[in-house]
């Protein structure tokens, strides 16, 4: 399994997909390895996850330079050094790492999972050189209309995209329309492209549960609706988010003091306090570092709701944490296009609060309809809850693992 985000890395969920595939998979018949890089390709990393490596499980570290941090001089680095993305480097290394662990092993096959696209040269070459079978995990499309925006880096993702099509034996994505795109884009290939979605680990909210006790508002006398992860300017654009939190301010005042907004681990901190100090609602929010995986599944559990934010430039991409927010049973506030993937898991969970991202109008009704109570919170419906499990993925990656391997 050859993946860049994995233990220490921190601040990325990306880690949970092939974590627990890595867990799951030996009790499906399937034996994993792990190809990754040396922590110090990664710009921030915890050990609180490396202790949920199984023990006997062989992880291979390969070297892996991060352009902008270890190659810049004065700054500046060359751009060629970032295409396919800012871990090149790391295909050097790993694939003399990756064919030693070939020789010394005997897989089955090969498994490498994108975002950084690196991992998919690395994948493609290792099958290349040993003649395995290869799986390339997509998640989300690569090369797409106006992303990325540098003409020779899409023209990079484009290549690797067609290669790993072309050449694969499967082709996974973790939403229905990407994988739709993709049959259309390559429609002699659409046989091998399946959706395998994202999930919660069952185990893990097992144990949050447990330590919760005695249930304690994450603000007490207050309604804390939390967004747990990344806000992208672009794909998580909060800007129409702030304008209806003004609004409210403005007009409903009670019920704009009961409300409180946090944001854990967004990344775009500044953009945040900008946003809040702008609309002058910088009191209604709550910027937080990072936490540990359990704390954030735990906080989610406290959480009075929890809310979804994904633009309509995002309709084939399903936010990973939504899995977790279903898992943690909570009312949640979806901000997206109806029309898209995600709205489209929340619709399937029997959900029903959505408002458009890019508009403050019905933002600001679904806010006051929160806080007020004027409208039942529908909590996800359990059968949702249950086919959303990693388990269930795992056990769907091992079906497909056994068709390929005979």
């Amino acid at each position: 399994m050859v993946a860049f985000h994995f233990p220490p890395l921190a601040g990325s969920s990306g880690i949970q997909r092939t974590l627990r595939f890595v867990q799951q998979l030996p009790e499906f018949g399937w034996d994993p390895m792990v190809l990754t890089a040396k922590p110090h390709a990664y710009e921030r990393t915890s050990p609180d996850l490396l202790a949920e490596v199984p023990p006997n499980v062989v992880v291979s570290r390969a070297t892996a330079l991060d352009t902008a941090r270890h190659l810049a001089i004065g700054g500046r680095h060359f751009a060629a050094w970032t295409r396919p993305d800012r871990w090149t480097t790391w295909r050097w290394d790993a694939v003399h790492r990756g064919m030693a662990m070939i020789r010394q092993y005997q897989p089955d096959v090969i498994w490498s999972t994108y975002p950084i696209a690196t991992a998919h040269v690395i994948g493609r070459e290792l099958a290349a050189r040993s003649g395995l079978p290869w799986v390339a995990d997509f998640r989300d499309p690569m090369a797409q209309d106006g992303y990325p925006a540098d003409p020779k880096t899409w023209a990079a993702f484009e290549r690797i995209e067609r290669a790993a099509v072309e050449q694969a034996r499967l082709c996974c994505f973790t939403t229905p329309s990407a994988a739709r795109t993709y049959q259309s884009r390559y429609a002699t290939h659409a046989h091998k492209i399946v959706t395998l979605e994202n999930g919660y680990d069952e185990a893990t909210f097992a144990q949050a549960e447990a330590r919760l006790g005695e249930r304690t508002a994450l603000n007490p006398g207050k309604l804390t609706l939390l967004h747990s992860g990344i806000v992208y300017p672009s794909e998580r654009d909060p800007t129409q988010l702030f304008e209806a939190l003004a609004r409210l301010q403005a007009r409903q005042p009670a019920l704009a003091d009961k409300l409180r907004i946090r944001f854990r681990a967004a990344v775009a901190e500044d953009l945040l306090r900008q946003l809040g100090q702008q609309h002058g609602v910088s009191s209604m929010i709550e910027i937080l570092p990072p936490v540990a995986y359990a704390e954030a599944l735990r906080e989610m559990l406290l959480a009075d709701g929890l809310l979804v934010m994904q633009a309509s430039n995002c309709n084939e991409q399903i936010p990973a944490k939504i899995y977790e927010y279903l898992r943690a049973r909570r009312p949640i506030l979806s901000l997206t296009d109806v029309q898209g993937d995600t709205w489209g898991v929340m619709r399937q969970a029997g959900l029903d609060q959505v408002a458009a991202l890019d508009s403050a109008t019905d933002i600001e009704t679904l806010l006051a309809e929160f806080t007020s109570g004027s409208r039942p919170h529908r909590q996800p419906d359990d059968a949702a809850i249950a086919a959303a499990s990693r388990h269930a993925r795992s056990a769907e990656l091992a079906r497909h693992l056994n068709a390929i391997a005979g």
